[in-house]
C-alpha cells in the first residue's frame, strides 16, 4: 500500500485536497466567464480534462514537496510557505502537462484564479485544526492561578504558547512586565502588556497575582533579586525559566518553570566566555585532579571532561563519591579515558608512582581539608593536609615535568584568623616560591561556593526541612559566594592563562550577609521566617571571622584579560629560613607536637592570628540566641 494511505489521517488530507481540486477549478471557471451557465455547459469536455489532470498532479506534487508529513494541529509560518510553494509547483507542473499532452486549455487565468482558491481551501483546511487547538487553549485558561510574566520578548511569547498549549496548566497568565515602554498596551496573543518593572507591586495586588515568571534568561543577580523582593513584600511566589545556557545546550526548554533559588538570587551575570583558550589549553592533555570527590573536585573532572583530554586521571581517598563520580563520567562520557584512584595525596610513594606511570600535563590540586571549626579541633591534620601534602605533590611535579600545577585557595588565606585559613595561605606562599623551570606554579584564590558538601546552604536546607530551627552564627556575618560551575570554570581559565608565578583572584562581587541566605532560602521554600521557622544565632566559632576579605592591604588586585580574574600582587615568597622552618614544622606534626606546629605556623605566617570570639568557645555547645530575644536586646540598648 502507498504510504499517502498508510493511516487514516493522510487518507482525510488526501480526500480533502480532491474535493479542494474539484472546487477550485469549478469556481475559477465560474468566475472567469461570469457564472454564464451556457459557457459552461459549452467548455464541460474541457473542464473535466482540466479536472482530472488537475486530480492526479496535486496529490502527487503535495506529497513529494511533504504536505502529507506534517502535523497541521501545530501548524506554523513554515507550513503556509511550503504550502505556497507546493501550489506554485503544481501550478507549472499542469501548465506543461497541458501543453505536452496537447489538451485545449480554457485559458491561463482559469489557471491563476484556480491556484489561489486552491491555497485558500488547502490552507484553511489544514490550519482548521490549529485555530480549534488555539481556540480551546484560550477558552480554557481561567482555571489556573493570575500569573504575570516579566518579560514581552522571544522567550515569553514562546514562554506563553507553552502555557497555553497546556489545559491543565496551574498558570493563567493575566499580563505582561516589559521595560519597553513601545510594548505598553500591545497585546500578545491576547495578554496584554500592563506596565513597566516599577508597577510590578501595584499590578500584583490589583490584578490578584499569584505567581511571577521572569522570562529573561540573561536577567541579571541584581534584577533577581529586586523582583524576588517585590514578589516577597506581594505574597506572590516568583519562578523562572531555564537560563540561556541550559536552553542552548538542549539541557532544558522553556516552558519548564521552577522556582528561583539561591544560585539564581546569588548567581552572577551572564557572561559569554571565550572557550577556544579552554579547548586549546586542555584537549589533548593528561590531566590529575587531587581530591576529586569533593564539590570543586567533581565539578573540575566534569567541566575538563567535556573538552576532550587525553585521558583523566582523579584521584581521592572518598570511596563513595570516586564511585559515583565515575559512573557518571562513563555515562555522560563513554569515550573518555580515565582513571579513578582511591588514594591519599599524604601518602608520598603513591604519588610518585602515579606521577612516573601516567605523566600527567596539568595538575589541579583542588585536595584540602577546609572545615575551619573542625581544623581548630585537629591543627595537626589540617598541616599535613593542607601544607605538607601540598609540598610533596608540587616538589612531585616537579621531579617529573608537569607543565602546569594549579593551586586552589581561598579567601580563608587573607589575614588568617584559623588554622585552615593560615594552612592555605602558607600554601599559596609555597607553590609560589617553588623553582620549576619545566613546571609553571599558580594559585586561584576564592570565596565560598554555593552548595559545596558541608557548606551553609546544605545545613540551612537540611534544618529547613526538619522544621527548624535555622542557626546563624551572627547577625551581621557576611561572606563572599560564587556558583560552583562559574568558580571551577574561572579556575580552568586562569590555569591555561597562567605563565607560572601568578596568584589569581577571582571576582566575587559583594559579599552577601548570612542572615539574608537564611531568610530567602525560608522564604524560597514557601515559608515565613520567624514565624514558620525560627532563626536562631549560636554566635562565631573558634577561628571564624565576622567578615571575609578577597586581598590583603599589601596586595594589589591587577585586570587581566578576563574581567573576572585578576592577578594578585605582593605574595611574599618563602626564603630559605622560612624553608627551614616548614621542614620544622611539617616534624612536628608528624610527631604530633601541636604546640611546637602552631608555633612555626604563626612563624610562618606572620598575620595569623588566632581569635577566640566572644560569646564563643572550642569545645562544648555553642551558645544560643534567638531572633526574638536579640531584637528585644537592641530595643533595650
Amino acid at each position: 500500500m502507498s504510504p499517502l494511505f498508510r493511516n487514516a489521517r493522510r487518507a482525510f488530507l488526501l480526500a480533502g485536497d480532491c474535493l479542494a481540486v474539484i472546487a477550485a477549478n469549478l469556481m475559477a471557471v465560474a468566475l472567469r466567464f461570469d457564472f454564464d451557465m451556457s459557457q459552461l455547459w459549452i467548455r464541460e469536455q474541457r473542464i473535466l480534462e482540466l479536472i482530472a489532470l488537475d486530480l492526479l498532479v496535486t496529490p502527487i506534487t503535495f506529497y513529494l514537496t511533504g504536505l502529507y508529513q506534517g502535523y497541521w494541529k501545530y501548524a506554523g509560518l513554515s507550513d503556509l510557505v511550503r504550502l505556497v510553494r507546493s501550489v506554485a509547483y503544481r501550478a507549472m507542473s499542469l501548465v506543461v502537462l497541458l501543453y505536452a499532452l496537447e489538451l485545449d486549455t480554457l485559458s491561463r487565468a482559469v489557471l491563476i484564479i484556480a491556484s489561489v482558491l486552491l491555497l485558500a481551501l488547502c490552507g484553511a483546511f489544514r490550519l482548521a485544526p490549529r485555530f480549534h487547538f488555539e481556540l480551546r487553549s484560550s477558552m480554557g485558561r481561567s482555571t489556573g492561578r493570575p500569573t504575570l510574566i516579566i518579560g514581552a520578548g522571544d522567550t515569553g511569547e514562546s514562554l506563553l504558547r507553552e502555557l497555553r498549549k497546556n489545559p491543565a496548566s496551574e498558570f493563567n497568565p493575566v499580563g505582561f512586565i516589559d521595560n519597553d515602554r513601545e510594548k505598553l498596551g500591545v497585546k500578545i496573543h491576547g495578554v496584554p502588556v500592563v506596565g513597566d518593572r516599577a508597577v510590578l507591586s501595584q499590578k500584583i495586588e490589583t490584578l490578584g497575582v499569584r505567581d511571577v515568571i521572569i522570562a529573561v534568561p540573561g536577567a541579571s543577580r541584581e534584577d533577581m533579586r529586586e523582583i524576588f523582593e517585590i514578589c516577597r513584600q506581594g505574597g506572590a511566589r516568583f519562578r523562572t525559566v531555564p537560563t540561556r545556557g541550559e536552553m542552548e545546550r538542549g539541557a532544558a526548554r522553556v516552558g519548564q518553570i521552577r522556582l528561583v533559588d539561591l544560585d539564581d538570587l546569588l548567581g552572577r551575570d551572564v557572561v559569554h566566555l571565550d572557550l577556544q583558550p579552554l579547548r586549546q589549553g586542555l584537549s589533548g592533555r593528561r590531566i590529575l585532579v587531587t581530591g576529586a570527590a569533593g564539590s570543586i573536585g567533581r565539578e573540575l573532572a566534569r567541566q575538563v571532561a567535556s573538552y576532550e583530554p587525553e585521558e583523566l586521571i582523579l584521584l581521592d581517598r572518598n570511596e563513595n563519591s570516586l564511585f559515583h563520580l565515575d559512573a557518571e563520567l562513563r555515562e555522560a562520557h563513554p569515550l573518555l579515558s580515565f582513571r579513578v584512584v582511591v588514594g591519599d595525596v599524604q601518602d608520598v610513594p603513591h604519588l610518585d608512582a602515579m606521577l612516573t606511570t601516567w605523566r600527567p600535563h596539568i595538575v589541579f590540586h583542588a585536595a584540602a581539608y577546609k572545615h575551619v571549626p573542625l581544623m581548630e579541633q585537629n591543627p595537626l591534620e589540617a598541616i599535613k593536609n593542607n601544607v605538607t601534602a601540598t609540598r610533596h605533590i608540587a616538589e612531585a611535579a616537579v621531579r617529573h615535568h608537569v607543565d602546569r600545577f594549579i593551586y586552589l585557595s581561598t579567601d580563608k588565606a587573607v589575614r588568617p584568623t584559623s588554622v585552615m585559613g593560615a594552612t592555605k595561605r602558607l600554601g599559596e606562599r609555597l607553590v609560589k616560591s617553588l623553582p620549576g623551570s619545566a613546571t609553571r606554579f599558580m594559585a586561584v584564590r576564592f570565596g565560598n561556593v554555593l552548595g559545596s558538601d558541608g557548606s551553609v546552604v546544605p545545613t540551612f536546607r537540611r534544618q529547613i526541612t526538619a522544621g527548624g530551627p535555622v542557626t546563624v552564627t551572627h547577625p551581621e556575618a557576611t561572606r563572599y559566594f560564587m556558583t560552583i560551575p562559574e568558580a571551577v570554570h574561572l579556575v580552568l581559565l586562569a590555569g591555561v592563562m597562567g605563565e607560572g608565578g601568578e596568584i589569581f583572584l577571582l571576582r566575587m562581587g559583594e559579599p552577601v550577609r548570612i542572615l539574608d541566605l537564611a531568610r530567602n532560602l525560608i522564604e524560597l521554600s514557601g515559608l515565613r521566617p520567624d514565624i514558620d521557622i525560627k532563626i536562631v544565632f549560636t554566635g562565631l566559632r573558634a577561628g571564624e571571622k565576622l567578615h571575609e576579605a578577597l586581598q590583603t592591604d599589601a596586595e594589589l588586585a591587577l585586570p587581566t584579560s578576563n574581567e573576572k580574574i585578576m592577578i594578585l600582587s605582593g605574595v611574599e615568597l618563602l626564603g630559605e629560613p622560612a624553608c627551614l622552618q616548614l621542614d620544622a614544622l611539617e616534624r612536628a606534626a608528624v610527631k604530633g607536637e601541636e604546640t611546637a606546629a602552631l608555633a612555626f605556623l604563626r612563624s610562618l605566617v606572620p598575620d595569623y592570628q588566632p581569635i577566640m570570639p566572644a560569646g564563643s568557645h572550642a569545645g562544648g555547645a555553642p551558645k544560643v540566641i534567638s531572633l526574638d530575644s536579640k531584637r528585644r536586646a537592641d530595643q533595650q540598648g
